[in-house]
């Protein structure tokens, strides 16, 4: 939809004589149909996430296979083919819901709310008790939740959600405001003219998340495994179905080899990627931190660059006047001037209530005002009374020095004592005449040869857990980037003092101005702190950094924050930060807990690591089997696999193992992509397994043992067959999360016993199930002889020792040249 947006909307109506509404017309408003009904939804439905986990094109193919074989009269079969996939959509379900219901409760504390004005008193309500009519106040940082006109003020607001434009529209009484964009200088009143669903409320969420809908490398690699092996699945059943048609198989035989061949399919791997941004989500509530992207906690596993402002994270934003240098006026008088331009203006911060609070003073009529603008870095406001006669600028000196008088503009040693300790330092600046304040296009302009009042400095509390905090980043192996506002040495000494350590480079945003994109790029990669910087500089910057091929965290809790957080691959805002802020990031950190993320980083790196884990056995599963199935193939023997046995080999080898494996990850610093780590693991495993299977299904159907009925042969063979792979299996957890030196090869030392007593039981409950006669027959198995045991055991010794040497030796890596790939 084309916004228009600084048209007023036609109106006929005469202006309203009382300012709002009253309660009883919000009443009556309301039920008149004509309140602002709209539901903000803080997560998917319960429905999407049943739908989401149930009607997945995978699960199809396994249920329509499944129920073939109910009519075929195989309901065994049918039963433990799709048995797998129902075990996903339960406990997928049931870890999603119970996510969902935790993040609901958290997520109300981060909804927007809006001000309105009933009964001419100024009330604070949820957008959805917002009605036609209603006058609402909007401050810097406020989002506009319903369309409007503006009836009192002016304001700049940001569009970007809704147009991708992100240069302010200045608006004016008469403009219209559109929910969905945000207020970023001044203040204002406007009236609801559009509510519900005729306005963009409804579409304020998705706006803000639709921008950073972004697949993670774990995402995108276990989207290609489950693509290339779909494929593969294809082609086999194309293969072995042409088999079938020449080879005139039975119907019921053909539904079997289906369903094993579309069973090769991981369609677990999209499951335990759910079930782990679930458990990481919950995780991470638990340590402060509310995930509002999904994919957003494995994203942090990626992230090697975090570029945060000090304000609100190395310092607790509680900021203090610490001293003032008048120029021209004593201290006294200074102070008095100081008080009422804290006082007059219409719109404040941090830091002008923290002057107002140290300096006394009454509010004064003003003749025209320029509210703080973080990409000027100066505020202003012209007074024509006695006492208060011409323009008064408060902002950075670097910013206001182009306009000062040039025999005026030396303030001395004390600025430079001041910001060398870390102080925030602000010049008060006069012109003695009345003069506009805006030009003819309505832009802020400043009079020149302005006249320095008085330098003044402020300081800001160091967070207590800054220190450990910044520890934490560096042993996540995470490099801090530093943007702010404020002069660049302030930062600099602040950092230092937070223990920031080694050689930090500062670099202020004036020059950058001038600078091209190669040599910002240089200029991001090399210096850690960056001082005076604008918002759309914080844009270029993580831009700059993103092109240089680093995965970029961004922090920020003010409007000046947003361009930056929706550039970014992971967008973090405050809890107490604006309302803008909050809706485009992906992570809020709850109570402005800062010391949160080094948990998150290191959430991300678990999940990371519990994926590659679980990739590992089941892409290995995947490989013997389909070597397995294909090499019988060639050889000329009896299909190998049954549904019934492939199941309860997925069961206990992937099945239940990996959702302990995915619980006890581990965090680990990635040293490359998850798919070249995997490989390492998987091809020689798979390999050498598959081989070995195929000796002995070929060896039982070839030269049967001789008390052994013709018709029980292949079963037999398929009972060998399936013990070697449950076993072997097995024996790929304990390679997978080594708890000795003996075990490691395939992966570094973990030292864990729960994977060896969870290998312990999977191994036990398929020996009962051998042993048991009833779950024998269920199971579709044969008895086998102590002989035959005895074989297997030996032959899987044999095996492991031989794999262990391949991994140690780095055979199959070495002729993949695993090591020198990129990927």
């Amino acid at each position: 939809m084309e916004l228009t947006s600084s048209q007023p909307i036609p109106t006929t109506a005469s202006p309203p004589m009382t300012r709002g509404l009253t309660e009883a017309e919000a009443v009556q408003r309301r039920a008149a149909g004509k309140g602002n009904n709209i539901r903000l939804e803080t997560s998917r439905t319960y429905w999407q996430i049943i739908r989401d986990n149930i009607f997945t094109f995978l699960n199809m193919v396994l249920f329509s296979i499944g129920a073939v074989l109910v009519l075929l009269g195989l309901p065994t079969d049918a039963f433990l083919s799709v048995g797998i996939a129902l075990l996903n959509v339960v406990v997928g379900v049931v870890q999603e819901f119970r996510a969902k219901r935790l993040l609901d409760k958290i997520a109300l504390l981060t909804r927007p709310k809006a001000t309105v004005l009933r009964d001419t008193v100024e009330k604070v309500v949820d957008p959805n008790q917002i009605v036609l009519g209603d006058w609402l106040i909007v401050h810097p940082g406020d989002q506009i939740v319903v369309d409007g006109r503006l009836v009192e003020g002016k304001v700049d607001v940001d569009e970007s959600l809704l147009t991708g434009e992100s240069d302010l529209i200045p608006k004016q009484v008469g403009d219209t405001l559109y929910s969905g964009s945000f207020v970023v200088n001044g203040s204002a009143t406007f009236e609801a003219e559009k509510v519900g669903a005729e306005s963009f409320a409804n579409q304020l969420t998705a706006s803000a998340r639709t921008l950073k809908l972004v697949k993670t490398p774990l995402q995108m690699d276990v989207d290609m495994v489950v693509r290339l092996l779909v494929l593969l699945s294809v082609q086999l059943g194309i293969l072995f179905g042409m088999a079938m048609i020449i080879d005139g198989v039975e119907a019921t035989e053909s539904a079997r080899q289906a369903a094993v061949i579309v069973g090769l399919i991981p369609n677990g791997l999209f499951f335990m990627v759910t079930i782990a941004y679930a458990m990481g989500t919950v995780r991470m509530a638990g340590k402060g931190a509310l995930i509002q992207q999904s994919n957003a906690v494995e994203s942090m596993s990626n992230v090697n660059v975090l570029c945060l402002d000090k304000t609100g994270t190395l310092t607790a934003n509680r900021i203090g006047l610490h001293q003032v240098q008048p120029f021209i006026l004593s201290e006294s008088e200074f102070r008095r001037v100081l008080g009422i331009y804290a006082h007059s203006g219409t719109t404040g911060n941090r830091t002008s209530e923290a002057l107002a609070l140290a300096c006394p003073g009454e509010s004064r009529p003003f003749v025209e005002e320029v509210p703080f603008s973080s990409a000027r870095k100066w505020s202003a406001l012209s007074f024509d009374q006695p006492d208060m006669q011409g323009v008064y600028v408060l902002g950075a000196p670097e910013m206001l020095r182009p306009y000062l008088n040039e025999q005026q503009a030396d303030f001395g040693a004390e600025m430079s004592r001041w910001i060398e300790h870390g102080y925030r330092v602000l010049l008060l600046a006069q012109y003695p005449e009345v003069t506009p304040l805006h030009d003819s296009l309505g832009q802020p302009q400043l009079p020149p040869d302005l006249i320095p009042v008085g330098i003044l400095s402020f300081s800001d509390e160091l967070r207590a857990e800054a220190e450990s905090t910044l520890k934490g980043f560096s042993e996540a192996g995470i490099r801090l980037k530093i943007i702010s506002g404020d002069n660049p040495q302030t930062v600099l000494a602040l950092a230092k003092q937070a223990g920031l350590r080694g050689d930090i480079k500062a670099v202020s945003g004036l020059d950058l101005e001038e600078m091209t994109e190669a040599q910002l790029g240089d200029v991001a990669e090399q210096s850690t702190i960056f001082g005076r910087i604008t918002p759309q500089q914080k844009e270029r910057l993580v831009d700059a950094l993103k092109r240089r091929g680093h995965y970029v965290a961004m922090i920020g809790d003010g409007v000046n924050d947003v361009l930056s957080l929706k550039k970014a691959h992971i967008g973090i805002a405050m809890q107490s930060g604006t309302q803008a802020a909050r809706g485009v990031a992906d992570i809020i950190l709850m109570n402005d807990s800062f010391g949160a993320l080094p948990p998150a980083f290191r959430e991300g790196q678990r999940i990371v690591s519990g994926m590659q884990d679980i990739m590992r056995l089941f892409l290995a599963r995947v490989l013997f089997q389909t070597m397995i199935i294909v090499g019988a193939a060639i050889i000329g023997l009896a299909f190998p696999v049954s549904p019934v046995h492939q199941s309860l080999l997925s069961l206990l080898t992937v099945g239940i193992p990996t959702l302990f494996l995915a619980a006890w990850a581990r965090p680990a610093i990635p040293r490359f992509r998850l798919l070249k780590s995997v490989m390492h693991f998987v091809i020689p495993a798979g390999f050498t397994l598959a081989l070995l299977a195929l000796v002995f299904y070929s060896t039982y159907i070839l030269f049967p043992p001789p008390e052994i009925a013709a018709d029980e042969v292949v079963s037999m063979a398929r009972t060998v067959l399936n013990t070697l792979t449950v076993y072997g299996g097995l024996m790929l957890i304990l390679f997978v999360e080594p708890q000795t030196p003996f075990w490691t090869g395939g992966d570094d030392l973990a030292g864990d016993t729960r994977p060896v007593v969870l290998t312990i039981i999977m191994g036990l409950t398929y020996a009962v199930i051998l042993l048991v006669p009833g779950l024998r027959e269920f199971f579709q198995l044969h008895v086998l002889r102590l002989v035959d045991y005895a074989a297997i055991a030996g032959a899987l010794m044999l095996w492991g020792l031989l794999l262990r040497w391949m991994w140690r030796a780095k055979i199959f890596t070495r002729f993949l040249r695993l090591e020198s790939s990129g990927y």
